[in-house]
Parts: C-alpha cells; structure tokens; sequence
C-alpha cells in the first residue's frame, strides 16, 4: 500500500535477540496452562461469553485497557481490543487472535494416544488451534508490556469473536478504522507444517471461498407413488454428477479450484418423498475470476439439471464468493522472514499457501498486514491430524516459535528507544 517500514535488525547474538528468546522461555510455562484451559472450555462463535471475560481480566492485570466492540448484525460483541500505550510517539501495531471454537465431539486421544488437554463440553472443541492462538498473543502481550519503558507508539491486542462463522469480523474492522493502526499482524497454528517450521510467503497465502448454498424444490408425496411426486432427491443427485464431470471440462486447468460438498439434507421418514434437497459446500480458489467462473457454472449447471427433472432451484442469496483470500503486503513478509531467521535459523519456509480461508483477510481493508504460518506437527506427541477433526492436537512447544516470532515482529515495528 505504499508505506515503506525502516526498522533496526535484531542481529544474531544481540541483546535485544537474547532478551526475546529468555522472555519467551519466561512466560512459557504460564501460556502452556492457559492454552489448556481455555482448550478445555471452549465457546462456539458468538458464544464466547466466559473466553472473553477470562481474556479482558488477563489484559487488565497487565494495566491495559480494554475496549469492547459492541454487537451488530450476528455478532454478539464478545470480541474486543486491549491497547497498550507506550505514551511515546510511534507506530500503532496490530496483533491478533480469534476466540472461537468448533462445533465439534473432541476425542480424547490424537495420533499418537492420549491429548494433555480434553474438552469438558459436550460437543464444542479447539480443533482449529484458536486456544493457542489466544495463548500466543497473551504470552507476546506480557513480554510486551513488560517491556513498554523501552518501546515506541501502540500495540492493539485484536481478539475476533466468531472467526469460524465470520460474525465478529465485520464489527471489528470498523472499531479498528477508528484506531488507525499502522500494521496487523496474525498468525496460524497450522498441522502440515512440522514443529518449528514458520512461513509467511508474500502475496495469498490463503485461499478465496465462495458459499454453496442451494435448495433443489420438487414435489412431495408417499413413497408408494413416486410416480405422482416429483422426487428432488434424484434431481440433487444428478446436479452433483454432472458438475463432477463439468468441474474437469468446463473450468481453466491452469488453475486450482477445490468444490467441497459438505451438506446433503432431504426428508425425514422413510415413506416420504420430500418437497425439497438442500445442497450445501464451499468453493477454494486464489483467482477472483475462477471463483466468479465456478459459481456461475454450479447456477447453470444445477438450473439445468433440475428443469431436466421438472425440479426448480432456489439459490440463497449468499450463495457465491465470500471471504477474499489472505493476501501478505511484502515488505512485512520480508520482515517476518528476517525475525524468524535471527531467532530461529533455519525455521523458515518458502512459499507456502494454504487451502483454507480466513476473515484475517478483511484487515487490509484498513491497512498493511501479515499473516503467519507456524507448524505444530510432532509424531512424537502425536500432533499432526488434520483442521476440525476430532483428533486435531498441537505440540505445545510450537507455541514458543509463534510467541517469539509476533513478539520479534513487535519490537521491530516498534523500535527501541533505549537499550533494553
């Protein structure tokens, strides 16, 4: 976006590299309990109600303040931001968690055997790694604040309520606008990348989505007389067919598009046939105009399909492209690279993109960001299992990797104004 960051190297076997590495080790044993427990009480999105009171009195121990983002449209306004202010002229720097668990049964053993931490609710789990995101930022928060005599301008501590749902982001980016921050930066806990490995390649390193959200309509009746029904079950069956075929016929080979078909709902008695089949899924993609593309393929391709049936499709009105994809400004990648190769050599890792998306994408609408991978996978401990399965687990070592690494980030942005 134009803005040009000049800030100083924390050299090899300088203090300042030292100092980062001893406070990250420091605080450590304290983060490993508060991932626990806040993977052991979960709150689904927009039900964060206990998460964020437990992170708004963290904050307030450390002498920061707290500002709420109060709720609109589907957010309940759990979400809100804790500010440190230096008192001393510099940049206002971003940094973030989201807060939100996963509809989710948790198992209690990973890949390995049993996990450290099991959650206590029915059906709610941290199986996307939020518990060690909100870890990692109140581990940097402390190392910070313990060093704010030495440090420049603002830090806003950025807890998103409902990332999973998208609810929080919206009311989140217009309390933000009012900050003016400089820079944001986020990261991600991700399993194909091994326990110390670290990556935050320029440009998209997360994919678009696009919502497929569709209703196949037909006509009910009895089972005994499909003949007098018009069965939206075979239409829906067929539609999903044929778009297999056109996926591989139809769409630019050049370019990679994920169709993920997650939701099938038609009828309720076995001697029913339904009025209507809903179809339900997502769309990845890093081209904007592969996901326009694909969608209007699956609106014309079902249309067509149906009306062959003498179905009819309803299209929800969010059906299409919707969370843009994570796009890192490059000048901050380049400076995520340098932090993780002066604290952590050889960490780093070229040119990594993941599949999934996320709402930290609607930070750049307000300035530079950055978002960085940081690799949980250990057979060891038996982390490694994929994003929202029930088996999901992390080494809890990497969080020393992501705690370093934002805090670095940190104090670069910042600049020291005296030796720490």
């Amino acid at each position: 976006m134009g803005r040009q960051f000049r800030v100083k190297k924390l050299k090899g076997g300088s203090p300042v590299r030292s100092e980062i590495l001893q406070r990250v080790d420091a605080v450590f044993p304290e983060v490993v309990q508060i991932r626990r427990f806040l993977h052991e009480n979960p709150e689904i999105s927009s039900k964060e109600f206990h998460t964020s009171r437990y992170l708004k009195e963290y904050s307030q121990r450390l002498g920061l303040e707290i500002e709420s983002v109060p709720p609109a449209g589907q957010s309940a306004g759990t979400g809100f931001i804790a500010i440190l202010d230096t008192k001393r002229p510099g940049k206002t720097i971003g940094l973030r968690t989201d807060i939100d668990a996963l509809p989710i049964p948790e198992s209690k053993v990973n890949l390995a055997g049993e996990k450290a931490a099991v959650s206590r609710r029915d059906g709610a789990m941290h199986a996307c790694g939020h518990d060690g995101h909100m870890a990692i930022l109140l581990g940097t928060m402390n190392i910070l604040a313990s060093l704010r005599e030495h440090l420049n301008g603002k830090f806003l501590f950025i807890f998103e309520e409902g990332e999973e749902t998208g609810s929080g982001i919206h009311p989140m980016v217009e309390r933000l606008k009012r900050k003016a921050p400089d820079v944001i930066y986020g990261n991600h806990l991700v399993s194909f990348l091994n326990t110390g490995e670290i990556a935050a390649s320029p440009g998209p390193v997360t994919s678009s989505t696009a919502r497929v959200k569709m209703k196949v309509i037909g006509r009910g009746g009895h089972a005994s007389r499909p003949d007098r029904c018009i069965n939206p079950i075979f239409a829906g069956a067929a539609i999903l067919n044929s778009l297999a075929i056109a996926w591989s016929n139809q769409l630019d080979v050049t370019k990679t598009i994920t169709f993920g078909i997650t939701q099938f709902h038609a009828g309720e008695a076995r001697n029913v046939i339904p009025e209507e089949a809903y179809i339900g899924g997502t769309l990845r993609y890093f081209d904007r105009e592969m996901g326009e593309a694909a969608s209007d393929l699956i609106r014309r391709i079902a249309a067509d399909v149906a009306r062959a049936h003498r179905c009819r499709m309803e299209f929800y009105p969010d059906f299409g492209p919707s969370t843009p994809s994570v796009i890192n400004d490059g000048e901050l990648s380049n400076l995520v690279r340098d932090v993780v190769r002066e604290l952590y050599p050889g960490a780093w890792k070229d040119n990594v993109r993941w599949f999934a998306s996320e709402t930290f994408s609607r930070y750049r609408q307000i300035c530079p960001t950055v978002f960085s991978f940081v690799g949980i996978r250990n057979e060891k401990v038996g982390s490694g299992a994929e994003h929202h399965n029930p088996h999901f687990d992390l080494d809890e070592e990497s969080l020393k990797y992501a705690i370093g690494t934002m805090s670095g980030f940190a104090i670069k942005m910042s600049g020291l104004n005296r030796q720490i």
